[in-house]
């Protein structure tokens, strides 16, 4: 587990980002996409925990503070590089064969629908080379993901516990063993720009 710059691993292509967020997730969020440059080199799927009986507004209050387009994904989407997708409330968000984006409506896993542990198994499943982050949050949704994730070749980020306004969700992932960093959130953008930097 690093506590420093993304140097500490071996460059490598990566597919996708996948990112987790829950309670103080959409300013973590805000920040993070704020720092990503224009010509970011990969597409971005992002659960965040959302009350299912309101209307999001949180694609169109991120794609305020980003240079890249962010979106809620729509069944059927295929993943396209600068494009960030964002979990429909009351949906699993998963990614089946051929970078395309599902919608599902199976069953809540812990007691969550969309949880990231569903969107991280099924990218790591399917793209193999993935980046997670586990932004602030309660709870333990991501734990199992993360570990399937590193487990296909995969790096892992979490938030630090001094930036984090609930570390529920980054600590249960570092408790995994899975984590390569824990970062403050104003070095985590940074550290997916130089892990996806092309040499």
């Amino acid at each position: 587990m690093k506590a420093g710059g993304a140097q500490a691993i071996a460059p490598r292509e990566f597919e996708l980002i996948v990112i987790a967020a829950s309670a103080g997730g959409l300013p973590a969020l805000r920040t993070l996409l704020g720092t990503l440059p224009a010509d970011f080199p990969l597409p971005i799927a992002i659960v965040l925990h959302l009350d299912p009986n309101h209307i999001s507004l949180g694609a169109e209050i991120l794609d305020r503070r980003t240079k890249l387009c962010v979106k809620q994904g729509v069944d059927g989407d295929v993943l396209r590089a600068g494009v960030v997708y964002l979990a429909t409330p009351d949906a699993h968000l998963v990614i089946d064969p051929g970078g395309i984006v599902r919608l599902a409506r199976t069953p809540r896993v812990h007691f969550l629908r969309p949880a990231a542990d569903r969107l991280f198994e099924t990218a790591a499943a399917v793209c193999g080379r993935v980046i997670a982050v586990v932004l602030t949050g309660s709870g333990t949704d991501g734990a199992a993901g993360v570990t399937a994730v590193k487990a296909a070749g995969g790096v892992v980020i979490a938030q630090d516990k001094g930036t984090s306004d609930f570390f529920g969700m980054p600590q249960a992932a570092i408790g995994t063993g899975a984590v390569d960093f824990i970062l403050p959130l104003d070095e985590i953008g940074r550290t997916l720009v130089d892990l996806t930097e092309t040499k």
